[in-house]
């Protein structure tokens, strides 16, 4: 099950925050800050996923693809497909940079 969707540029500032399940607004903002911190670390040459850890529970996965300045994250439990998330996130991307008028058709 997806548990939230995250759009935030390098600097950590939210573009979109779905989350789908109910929490305060001070828990999202510090996984906000966790999730931004967990993947803005990583070099691009490593996995695009990663395990929630004690914030979000071992069985939540982090997927995420970075596209120029953008992160692009889901947040899944363990049922969930990583290569399918990353698939939707690429069509999400589209559709966020289609309807921006930025399409871009080579990726990082």
């Amino acid at each position: 099950m997806i548990k939230a969707v995250l759009i935030f540029n390098n600097q950590g500032k939210p573009r979109l925050m779905n989350w789908y399940q109910q929490m305060d607004i001070g828990r999202q903002q510090c996984l906000l800050k966790e999730v931004h911190r967990l993947v803005h670390k990583r070099p691009n040459t490593v996995c695009n996923f990663l395990s929630g850890g004690a914030l979000l529970g071992e069985d939540v996965r982090i997927i995420y693809r970075h596209y120029a300045t953008l992160y692009f994250v889901f947040v899944a439990d363990a049922s969930e497909s990583e290569l399918g998330i990353l698939d939707l996130i690429q069509v999400h991307y589209l559709l966020h940079s289609s309807m921006s008028g930025h399409y871009a058709s080579t990726f990082k």
